[in-house]
């Protein structure tokens, strides 16, 4: 029993003797070969590429979404899109009853057609008008024929008159004769001035058509002005029967719909939203010591949360004209006594690569994780 128990004492203690001397400096060699060389490599790598490249968490998947309102006020008759259904741009999301806007389309063509015929009418007037003023230059050229006529009668009988009382101071004539002269020529003034009230009567009355033609011109552009009117009222219910029927101003997904059937909506109330999920881009908040080499157009990694191991890639868009204290709600006051200083973020607009949606289902609002390449310009 003493014999056995001493060869296996022999047998642990041949085991647990230390290596030699050299196999322990042959493993702290390699170590450091390796350490040497992780530490060469990111150094090279470092040099090369590393130090250009600026990364954020700080990043999220965005798009400009828009708000669909109503412009005109009703009772909602069919809501025509479901949650998170994707639509093209033109298709039809909400109808609104329409029944009071069809009867003032009617109304509205109504007043356009009283205004045609209204003109209609005036222009007829003027016509009359002009046919008379027409016909009261004839009457004026005829008086002035007649002033002419009893000028030259008034000539004949003065002569007559003056020849007849020089025949009668030669008694060559009867006094009977000069005095039918005389009543001749008497005759004759009185026709000179019959026929010279009646042409300033008539010139009178032309001023009288040409300031009812002035009247009637008036009118007619009074009523071209109204039917202009009609013609707008006509256009503007004619669009707010469009607009009961609300369409898509883009294509996109259809999110916060908050509008039901049988819903009065007014002009500006938010009914859903419009996604335009294919235009979506990344918002990257990066630190201001970080912009200091990064420039539009250069290249971005992206990693999406919700995708672990899937790469997207970018490019730099533009940035914003101020940090995102500037904008917001309530701007801090570095005015104040209790003063630290913190680096402050600004947000950078990245656009993807074309087909990027079709590589990854993203969404806005997911998170990402940028680095930018600032090494190239």
């Amino acid at each position: 029993m003493n014999i056995a128990v001493d060869e296996q004492r022999a047998q642990l203690g041949a085991d647990t003797t230390p290596p030699p001397r050299h196999g322990r400096q042959r493993l702290y060699w390699l170590g450091g070969a390796a350490l040497s060389l992780a530490v060469l490599g990111y150094s090279l790598y470092w040099l090369d590429s590393g130090r250009y490249l600026e990364q954020t968490d700080d990043a999220y998947v965005r798009a400009d979404w828009i708000t669909i309102s109503p412009k005109v006020a009703g009772y909602v008759a069919e809501v025509l899109v479901a949650d998170n259904q994707a639509v093209a741009a033109g298709d039809p999301l909400v109808r609104i009853h329409d029944r009071d806007y069809q009867a003032r389309l009617l109304q509205a063509r109504a007043r356009q057609n009283e205004s045609r015929a209204a003109i209609a009418a005036q222009q007829a007037a003027l016509v009359t008008l002009e046919a008379r003023l027409q016909e009261q230059q004839a009457l004026i050229d005829q008086a002035a024929a007649d002033i002419d006529s009893a000028r030259a009668e008034r000539q004949r009988a003065q002569l007559d008159f003056q020849r007849y009382r020089d025949l009668v101071a030669q008694q060559a004539a009867s006094e009977q004769r000069l005095e039918s002269a005389s009543a001749d020529f008497a005759r004759a003034r009185s026709a000179l001035s019959r026929a010279e009230a009646a042409a300033s009567r008539q010139h009178t009355r032309l001023s009288v058509l040409q300031a009812s033609r002035e009247q009637a011109t008036a009118l007619l552009d009074q009523q071209r002005a109204r039917a202009a009117e009609a013609d707008a009222s006509l256009e503007l219910a004619s669009h707010e029967l469009e607009d009961t029927l609300i369409r898509a101003p883009i294509a996109g997904v259809v999110g916060q719909r908050r509008v039901r059937q049988r819903q009065y909506v007014t002009p500006g109330l938010p009914l859903l939203a419009l996604v335009p999920v294919e235009q979506s881009f990344v918002v990257a908040n990066f630190k201001e010591t970080q912009l200091r080499r990064m420039r539009p157009g250069q290249p971005v990694t992206l990693l999406v949360d919700s995708f672990p191991g899937q790469v997207l890639h970018g490019r730099v868009d533009s940035f914003s004209p101020g940090s995102g204290a500037v904008f917001a709600l309530l701007p801090p006051d570095n005015a104040t006594g209790n003063f630290t200083k913190i680096v402050q973020r600004f947000p950078v607009k990245v656009v993807l690569e074309d087909g990027a949606r079709q590589k990854l289902p993203i969404l806005p609002g997911m998170s990402v994780i940028a680095e930018v390449d600032t090494h190239e310009p």
